[in-house]
């Protein structure tokens, strides 16, 4: 009968005290510092000074992404010089060479970004005057002028719109240099300077009526330069750009106010209508589009034009001549008074 094996277990007695004296220790220079190594070289503090100031750059700072980037950069680069020249640590110059390269592209990316937006010549002031007062960044306005607009040119005499004939469907244009008059039917209305808008209330009134014709004859009065856009394709950029929809709203909408002003007082000129900041209402806006569509539509309406047309400039003479107006032409005062 085979005895079954049995496992040793080793029991320690009670009483039993280790042996401290006869005990293996670990140095203690393994664990802890006996004594303080020396300190590094200036380059490695200078460094690590580097580090610290980008990391308290205040975020309120225009360009703390920049400075952070910056010194960073500065810092990796000490901190290589640091480690190939006085530490020859392998390891750290490596690290260290990563960090750079890292830093370095953000720097230099952030550095495009900022880059200065080169406006061409011809669309400078237009810009200074109707797009940098309403703090529209350079690379927005470049956007909206450099992909899907281009500038067009008419000599004198020759029509940018005649009255039942032309779309107002396939455009919209900004004037950039000379003149042009607006008629209708012969009858002088008023006249389009630089930085004014050509069709804005063919291009307001006809946001929910497509199909229409120009109820005016527009003519450049001198050679002429204009930016034009498509119609389709502005629209469909502005419906990606809210804060630039909104721009393009108060543009037009003081625009169609200017013109307002310009036919109760036809021979208004380019420095007066400057003066004109007035934030347009929705009703100076149905001013000039039933104005225009009431004059194609009625027949007899060559007298009212002209009582409307000998009015003076004055706020109140303006609002007299309004009446006359809407009397003259149809346009209903219930109308005027809802939106008004």
């Amino acid at each position: 009968m085979n005895t079954p094996a049995m496992s040793l277990v080793t029991v320690t007695p009670l009483g039993f005290i280790p042996d401290l004296k006869n005990a293996t220790l670990v140095p203690l220079n393994e664990t802890a510092c006996e004594n303080w190594k020396e300190i590094h070289h200036l380059v490695f503090h200078v460094a690590n000074i580097c580090f610290a100031a980008g990391l308290v750059i205040p975020t309120t700072l225009n360009l703390h992404m920049i400075f952070l980037r910056a010194l960073l950069t500065i810092g990796c680069v000490l901190f290589i010089i640091w480690a190939t020249l006085y530490r020859c640590a392998l390891d750290i110059m490596i690290w260290n060479s990563v960090f750079l390269v890292v830093n370095l592209l953000h720097f230099i990316y952030l550095v495009y970004k900022r880059r200065p937006i080169k406006i061409e010549k011809e669309l400078s002031s237009l810009y200074k005057r109707m797009f940098e007062p309403l703090h529209v960044p350079p690379e927005l306005f470049q956007r909206l002028t450099g992909q899907f607009c281009n500038i067009q040119s008419l000599k004198t005499g020759q029509a940018y719109a005649a009255e039942d004939k032309t779309s107002v469907d396939d455009r919209l244009s900004i004037l950039l240099k000379g003149k042009m008059k607006v008629s209708y039917r012969g009858h002088f209305l008023h006249n389009i300077y630089p930085c004014a808008f050509i069709d804005s209330p063919e291009f307001r009134s006809t946001q929910m009526n497509r199909g229409e014709k120009f109820q005016v004859t527009i003519i450049a009065d001198d050679n002429c330069k204009f930016l034009c856009w498509s119609r389709e394709r502005l629209t469909y950029f502005l419906e990606s750009e809210p804060f630039l929809y909104e721009i393009f709203k108060y543009l037009i909408g003081k625009d169609i106010t200017n013109k307002l002003y310009s036919l109760n007082d036809p021979t208004l000129n380019d420095k007066a209508s400057k003066k004109i900041d007035r934030q347009p209402s929705l009703c100076s806006q149905l001013s000039v589009m039933q104005m225009r569509n009431s004059m194609a539509s009625t027949s007899d309406s060559e007298d009212g034009l002209q009582m409307f047309l000998r009015g003076t400039s004055s706020a109140s003479s303006l609002r007299n001549n309004q009446q006359e107006f809407y009397n003259a032409y149809g346009v209903s005062r219930l109308q005027h008074d809802v939106f008004c």
